[in-house]
This record gives C-alpha cells, sequence and structure tokens, in this order.
C-alpha cells in the first residue's frame, strides 16, 4: 500500500481448491468466525457432486474447531478434516493462490466500498476457473511411502514419556 493509501472496508475471502481439477471455490463474508466456516462448508457442499468424499485440510484456527463445526461434520459424513501445522505445503499452496490474487488484482485495484472489492474478487475468482489447471504431483508414490515408513521408524525408536 502507498503511504496515502485509503481502506474503504474489509472483507475476508474463504477459499476452497479442487486440487485435482484446480477449481476454486470462494466467497466473501464479512468476518471470520465459525459461523461464516460452516456457510462456507454449506456452499462447498452445494457446489460439489454429493457422492464425493471431501479432504478439508486445514490449519489449527479455533474458526475450524468451534465445538459447533464438529457437530455440523457429524452431519455431513463425507467431510472429512485434516488439522495439519500452519507452514506445510498443503497450506501453501493454497497461500500461494491467496498472493496471486492479491498481487494481479487487489493491489492493483481502487476499490471505494466493500461490495467493489467483492465484485472484483468474485470476477477473478471467476476467470480462473474459466481455465484452470490441476495440480500434476511428481513424487512417486512408492518414495512417499518409503519416507512415510522411515518417519514411523524414528517415532519408534524413541523412548515414551
Amino acid at each position: 500500500m502507498a503511504h496515502d493509501s485509503v481502506r474503504n472496508g474489509t472483507t475476508a475471502l474463504f477459499a476452497a481448491l479442487n486440487v485435482a481439477e484446480g477449481k476454486r471455490i470462494g466467497r466473501c463474508m464479512s468476518r471470520h468466525r465459525h459461523q461464516e466456516w460452516i456457510k462456507f462448508l454449506k456452499e462447498i457442499d452445494e457446489q460439489t457432486p454429493a457422492e464425493m468424499d471431501l479432504h478439508v485440510i486445514v490449519d489449527n484456527y479455533w474458526t475450524h474447531k468451534h465445538p459447533r463445526v464438529p457437530r455440523w461434520l457429524k452431519r455431513h459424513g463425507r467431510f472429512h478434516m485434516h488439522f495439519i501445522r500452519t507452514s506445510s505445503s498443503w497450506l501453501n499452496l493454497v497461500e500461494r493462490w491467496f498472493r496471486e490474487i492479491t498481487d494481479k488484482r487487489i493491489r492493483r485495484g481502487v476499490f471505494r466500498s466493500v461490495p467493489e472489492l467483492i465484485e472484483a474478487i468474485m470476477a477473478y475468482l471467476a476467470g480462473h476457473n474459466e481455465n484452470p489447471r490441476g495440480l500434476v504431483w511428481t513424487a512417486k508414490v512408492e518414495d512417499l511411502l518409503a519416507k512415510v515408513r522411515g518417519a514411523r521408524e524414528v517415532l519408534d525408536k524413541m523412548p515414551s514419556e
């Protein structure tokens, strides 16, 4: 931001990434609490095929763990939550996309209101989804499983408390 920039409001962007197809689901909301998180989970539920299991990878932010969230998830069994540390590569993938939308659309824009900002975000998201690219894994399954086995061996050798 420049020294004379004026912020005309903010929004919380919730985004989900379909790794295989490269598509994103996004929704802007005024706050980032468990209520908004559940609304976003409902949107994911509505926008994905009902027969598909959904593996949701999130950090340990309280919003994702609020007691009402597990209750909602229990009623929606196709959702599988995976809590991982904040600096993990899965979250880096999403963070790169947030950086991309910031650099290519938000930072370059002038928004006189929050609705104008939201309109720009959603237009960028729609444009991205017109020609999405899925993530192509280059690691071999055998190599990944060997690393998991090695890590387990190290853990097994550690003294228990």
